[in-house]
């Protein structure tokens, strides 16, 4: 009875839960567990959680400079010039 019961409130739970956008975090935890699983015993886990934090942040930096290329490109395009080519 107890099993069904954790499973269901699982389950609802799991079907309740929004969206996620955490943009590079499965990366960065993938990363971080593999260094901290060869740092020592243990340090799997604080290496995926640090993992996460760094490539969430490192993705927010990277669709930040994105918007920013595409804003300028196209601010550029509005005034007539040719966009700069990369």
């Amino acid at each position: 009875m107890r099993k069904t019961a954790t499973i269901a409130l699982f389950a609802i739970l799991t079907l309740a839960a929004g969206p996620s956008y955490a943009a590079g975090c499965l990366k960065g935890a993938a990363v971080g567990a593999v260094g901290g699983h060869f740092v020592g015993k243990g340090h799997s886990v604080a290496g995926a959680a640090a993992g996460c934090a760094i490539g969430h942040h490192r993705a927010k930096v990277d669709a930040r400079n994105q918007a920013k290329e595409q804003a300028q490109a196209q601010a550029q395009s509005q005034a007539g010039q040719p966009a700069p080519k990369k």
